[in-house]
């Protein structure tokens, strides 16, 4: 009913042509909020294009899942309703198990790695189109950071420490595995239920990067992060393909140009807000920041790579291709700590 309703609202009250000034409108929905670097990201691109097409096109911004949630919106992204949606990897899993590859915990030994391995079209670019008769593709991808735990009442220095509490995980089954290996109980949620999820004591706490403790507030509910580092996933930008498909030969190019800005200013963002983010929880909320040692808790989800490998093996190919880009990553960081 609430995609019903979405749908009713979105093509009867804001057609997707402005009479008025015969633009038409592109909508592009995403559930942070206007301070953060997605959003500034998104600022970015609108600017583009209207610079470039304006006479054509009106991008309309929908922050903090003005437009639902983010399943609701890829929901509606594939019916054309919306024209771009953030997207999570996990949710994309769903679409194309292609995506599940960048869900595995330790996948990447660096931020280096990480970034080199996504701005590769011969790692990325299939799994980025395989979802085209879902309706959408992958345009860009957007820096969602390194993700940790954080709980109320207690560092999680070692895994054990995560037994008997209650974590909120993406709506992943990679995701819900992981816990199990760590020893915690996983409890998969959207996005915008954590806060009052920890807030009320439904969960004890939940993995993600720095700036949910400030842009979503979530650090007034929890009094410990600690960087076991165990994934690094991207968030994707989805385009629905009808939309796409209309363009011209001119109209893509600006298009793909501002895809490009869009994502090179959210990562520069990104890479500031962290650190803001950081000072900001520690100092103004409270928040202990703690640093266990990273091996065991590898040593607990690496299992979850071979499960993954042997009951999905059609990722073996891409799985390799990011050891080979891992490897290539770190040899270049040695040779410059060496010189």
């Amino acid at each position: 009913m609430g995609i019903l309703s979405l749908l009713f609202l979105l093509s009867a009250c804001s057609p997707s042509q402005d009479e008025s000034t015969a633009k038409r409108i592109i909508r592009i929905g995403h559930n942070q909020s206007q301070n953060h670097p997605t959003h500034i990201g998104m600022l970015e691109f609108e600017s583009f294009i209207e610079d470039n097409l304006g006479d054509k096109y009106d991008i309309q911004l929908f922050p903090s899942e003005l437009l639902g949630t983010q399943t609701n919106m890829v929901q509606l992204t594939q019916t054309g309703a919306v024209e771009i949606t953030v997207a999570s990897n996990s949710i994309l899993e769903t679409f194309n198990d292609q995506f599940e590859i960048f869900n595995l915990p330790y996948l990447f030994d660096s931020q280096e790695a990480y970034r080199a391995a996504m701005d590769d079209p011969e790692i990325v670019g299939e799994i980025f189109e395989g979802t085209r008769e879902s309706g959408f593709v992958t345009k860009a991808w957007l820096d969602a950071g390194i993700r940790n735990f954080y709980v109320t009442d207690k560092m999680i220095e070692e895994p054990s420490d995560l037994q008997g509490l209650k974590i909120r995980v993406q709506q992943s089954p990679t995701n819900v595995r992981m816990m199990q290996l760590l020893g915690g109980s996983a409890t998969p949620m959207g996005f915008g239920d954590v806060y009052t999820a920890i807030q009320s004591g439904v969960i004890d706490g939940a993995e993600n990067n720095e700036l949910a403790l400030t842009e979503n507030g979530h650090g007034d509910v929890v009094n410990y992060y600690s960087y076991t580092m165990h994934q690094m996933i991207p968030d994707e930008v989805i385009v629905n393909v009808a939309f796409l498909d209309s363009l011209d030969e001119e109209e893509e190019a600006i298009f793909e140009e501002a895809f490009q800005i869009m994502q090179d200013t959210q990562h520069a963002s990104w890479k500031e807000k962290v650190e803001v983010a950081k000072e900001t929880a520690q100092d103004k909320m409270g928040v202990t920041f703690n640093y266990p040692e990273i091996k065991p808790f590898k040593d607990a989800v690496l299992p979850l790579h071979e499960e993954t490998l042997e009951r999905n093996p059609t990722l073996k190919p891409v799985y390799q291709a990011i050891q080979q880009k891992v490897d290539e990553i770190n040899k270049q960081m040695e040779g410059e700590n060496e010189e």
